[in-house]
């Protein structure tokens, strides 16, 4: 009886092996989609606390020492990226119906607690009759990292196309009372 239940497990291990083998699959898949999600989110988060003025947590978006970039310059920590939100877009909390960000075309590239990711953006802005017109268009390159179990952005870079960074200075000036 004891060779017989020895021969069943013996036979059976390789098929308790491949289990194993094919539940760790699934929680590492599981892992990598739950990680996306939470990178597309905070994709979404920013345009939608960009368009609502919502600085602290459009901040919040970002590591401590996280850094903003275009071809204008760079921000780095979150003080410094709410102060350029400021000093571009006028007040926090501030009402705006002039214009929203559309974010797109998200690829997400996760290697353990980092990942990168591009998207598109188009800044649409309110035109002369209200109408709503397409003003910029760019690309965002992301790099991200897992801090205490959440995704935060440590270096965002704008790469603006049309306009080009001296384009878009002649088209909008800065916001009364900013500096």
């Amino acid at each position: 009886m004891i060779r017989w239940l020895l021969a069943a497990l013996l036979a059976a291990a390789p098929m308790m092996a491949a289990a194993q083998t094919g539940a760790r699959s699934f929680d590492t898949r599981l892992q990598h989609v739950e990680d996306e999600l939470a990178i597309r989110r905070i994709l979404i988060d920013y345009a939608a606390f960009l368009d609502g003025r919502d600085y602290a947590s459009y901040a919040a978006l970002f590591t401590a020492d996280g850094e903003w970039a275009n071809g204008a310059g760079s921000h780095k920590g979150r003080d410094a990226i709410r102060a350029m939100l400021e000093s571009t877009l006028g007040p926090a909390g501030a009402p705006n119906r002039s214009n929203y960000h559309i974010i797109s075309n998200p690829r997400i590239d996760i290697d353990g607690d980092r990942a990168t990711a591009t998207s598109r953006y188009l800044f649409v802005m309110r035109g002369p009759n209200g109408q709503p017109v397409p003003s910029l268009a760019g690309i965002y390159r992301d790099e991200l990292v897992r801090q205490n179990g959440a995704w935060k952005i440590k270096r965002r870079v704008a790469d603006d196309i049309m306009p080009t960074p001296e384009e878009w200075k002649k088209i909008v000036p800065t916001p009364q009372g900013a500096k």
